[in-house]
């Protein structure tokens, strides 16, 4: 039974791989193979971006409240540190992304939105002021105040 792409998503992928496998080319729902491709890259940038922006706002509370510094923060800053890591080894491809300025803006932004939310503070710079591999990605740096 052939299940359409907006029916069961799933199925389909199963059929649609099951055909490439078996060298069946001219069954294959080429135009959504190809769209589910271009969103796997797509979901991999959202990661990375996921996990930069919560890198980022976490440092910030760490250099804006100094007073605050736990355990759990510092947790949370390796953790995203070392997922960041693995992501880039695993698809080194997203490493130019950390130099896009257009990239690191809209990470940025993120990170002030939820630094402002979970702080209550306002007084975070405009720009990010660390270097990427110096600073945000250095396993054993942390922002003073």
């Amino acid at each position: 039974m052939m299940h359409t792409y907006n029916e069961d998503i799933l199925a389909w992928s199963m059929e649609q791989a099951q055909l490439i496998r078996a060298g069946r080319f001219d069954l294959v729902d080429i135009e959504h193979v190809a769209e589910e491709i271009e969103d796997v890259g797509k979901s991999e940038q959202r990661e990375l971006t996921s996990r930069m922006s919560v890198l980022l706002a976490h440092l910030l509370k760490w250099q804006y409240q100094p007073e605050r510094r736990g355990a759990s923060w510092e947790r949370t800053i390796r953790a995203q540190r070392k997922e960041i890591a693995y992501h880039l080894d695993d698809t080194p491809s997203l490493k130019p992304k950390l130099l896009e300025p257009r990239w690191l803006d809209m990470v940025w932004s993120k990170a002030l939105a939820q630094a402002t939310t979970e702080t209550g503070l306002d007084c975070f710079p405009e720009t990010c002021p660390w270097l990427m591999d110096d600073e945000i990605l250095n396993a054993c740096w942390f922002p003073e105040t």
